[in-house]
């Protein structure tokens, strides 16, 4: 209870100013902090402290919103699959009905950025390389990409039924996806990566590949 009551104090402390942020702003606050410090300093080396210090709070805030270090992570990753998920959802709604178009939209929609920044891709990797991550990783984010892997597969699968074309959609939808996300790991481990143009463009090879006859995708 006294830790309790210190954080409250310390919490008003912190909010005092022209403006009091709302409990769902410190929120955000905090983890566009632990963002940049996954991609500073990687996945087992971040503390709240170290939280605290990037978001210019106290460690007292951190500990009044979340509890643990686990909580904050949690809270993090949680956020960037939700980022994604209604990233390319939009893109795919905004595309309307064709399937190339909607093909191009999920292609185009890992190269965006609100998604697709230096800071996030390294928060990404961050988790992703960590084996301690994975059940919460699969318990956060599995139904998303499974939401993600399907859509694509149909997709896939209704542009092989109008082009007259044989082809395995899974592995197609999976070769053209994969380039994508190759391309965000070249981001943060190549010593001279190309340009997010240069990604963006290479996944769109992938896919022109596959569907050469779909204008959609020649002019994405």
């Amino acid at each position: 209870m006294a830790q309790t009551d210190m954080g409250e104090a310390q919490d008003e402390r912190d909010q005092r100013g022209p403006r009091k942020q709302s409990r769902e702003a410190r929120r955000s606050q905090l983890i566009e902090a632990t963002l940049e410090t996954l991609a500073a300093r990687g996945y087992a080396r971040v503390t709240l402290l170290e939280v605290a210090r990037t978001a210019g709070l106290s460690h007292g805030l951190v500990n009044f919103h979340f509890s643990s270090k686990e909580k904050l992570l949690e809270a993090t990753l949680t956020q960037l699959a939700e980022e994604y998920r209604a990233n390319w959802l939009r893109h795919v709604e905004e595309a309307g009905e064709d399937p190339a178009a909607q093909l191009a939209a999920m292609v185009a929609a890992d190269f965006d950025p609100v998604i697709n920044s230096p800071l996030r891709i390294a928060a990404w990797c961050a988790f992703l390389g960590e084996a301690q991550v994975r059940p919460l990783y699969q318990a956060q984010c599995q139904a998303n990409d499974e939401a993600y892997v399907d859509r694509m597969e149909v997709i896939v699968r209704q542009l092989l039924n109008r082009n007259g074309m044989t082809g395995h959609a899974c592995r197609i939808a999976r070769a053209i996806r994969l380039v994508s996300l190759g391309s965000w790991v070249d981001v943060v481990t190549l010593t001279a990566p190309y340009t997010m143009a240069e990604a963006r463009e290479t996944a769109f090879t992938a896919a022109r590949a596959f569907f050469p006859d779909e204008p959609a995708l020649q002019t994405a």
